[in-house]
C-alpha cells in the first residue's frame, strides 16, 4: 500500500493532469511544513510551504476582521501567473501555481475536486 505521502503526491499529480494551465502544486502543513509538492526544481519547496502558511493564516484573519466569513482561498495575480491558495481541512493548505491564460474557473473547479480528494487522505 502506497505511504500518505506517495497518496497525497498522486492527488498532486493527478490535479496538474487534469489541466494544461496548472504548472504546480504543493500541499503544506498550517505551520509551514512540506507534505508534498509537484514544484519546479527551480522553486524552493520549504519556501514555498512557510509562505503558503503564512498567506492563508493572514487571509483568515483579514476575512474574519472584515466580517467576510471562514475563508475559502487566497489568490495572488502577478504578472506571469497566478498562485492560488486553499485551505484543506484545518491542517494543510493547497498551493497552485497556475499559467497567466488559465481558465480561473476551470482551475477553482479541479482545486475543490482536489481539495475533496485530498482531505479524506488527511
Amino acid at each position: 500500500m502506497p505511504s500518505r505521502t506517495d497518496q497525497l503526491l498522486e492527488r498532486l499529480r493527478d490535479l496538474q493532469a487534469s489541466s494544461g494551465d496548472v504548472e504546480a502544486a504543493a500541499i503544506v502543513s498550517v505551520d509551514g511544513l512540506s507534505m508534498a509538492s509537484s514544484l519546479p526544481s527551480h522553486i524552493e519547496e520549504d519556501r514555498v510551504s512557510a509562505m503558503s502558511a503564512a498567506m492563508v493564516s493572514l487571509g483568515e484573519r483579514i476575512s474574519h476582521e472584515l466580517g467576510r466569513g471562514m475563508l475559502e482561498q487566497v489568490m495572488v495575480k502577478g504578472v506571469s501567473g497566478y498562485v492560488i491558495l486553499t485551505s484543506v481541512g484545518e491542517e494543510a493548505v493547497l498551493t497552485v501555481l497556475a499559467r497567466k491564460e488559465a481558465k480561473l474557473g476551470l482551475i477553482f473547479l479541479d482545486v475543490n475536486r482536489a481539495v475533496e480528494a485530498l482531505e479524506k487522505l488527511l
